[in-house]
């Protein structure tokens, strides 16, 4: 399964291109309800990239248990993704993802299985526990991105 779950996450960039293409900047930008804009779920995508990677590396590295999330997401908040065109949002997620899954395509059986303690869950998580949560969490956000534009589209 872990080829197929590699390949998922690699899709992630292309799934964000299909959903965003076509929309107004305000369109993707509009903070409906005070929660995040299109532009802001996929800027925290890409504001996580550098928390993934860390976290494969505990695993990789021996670490009893990986690192922390900012479950305020406080790098998200200060971020000011709707400041930025959506091109270069989308572009520096696609781009630390593809380096992601460039490592994932080098590992072996015995990476993949190795495993750190989550710190939160409290549970052993192996690198393909990892890359599975991550293509969840992906899929909420995108899932996020779908209602917004729905909604958006249906509000003007």
């Amino acid at each position: 399964m872990f080829p197929n779950i590699v390949e998922r996450l690699r899709g992630t960039p292309v799934r964000i291109g299909e959903l965003v293409s076509g929309l107004s900047e305000e369109l993707l930008t509009r903070q409906v309800s005070e929660r995040w804009s299109i532009q802001e779920e996929i800027g925290h995508l890409w504001d996580l990239e550098e928390l993934w990677a860390g976290r494969l590396a505990d695993i990789l590295n021996g670490a009893n248990t990986m690192r922390n999330a900012d479950l305020e997401n406080r790098k998200t908040h200060e971020a000011e993704h709707n400041t930025r065109s959506m091109l270069q949002v989308a572009a520096g997620f696609r781009s630390e993802r593809i380096e992601i899954a460039k490592q994932l395509d080098t590992l072996d059986t015995s990476d993949v299985l190795k495993s750190a303690q989550h710190p939160r869950l409290k549970k052993p998580m192996r690198v393909i526990d990892l890359a599975f949560f991550v293509a969840e969490h992906d899929d909420h956000h995108l899932a996020q991105v779908s209602r917004l534009t729905r909604t958006t589209r249906t509000a003007t």
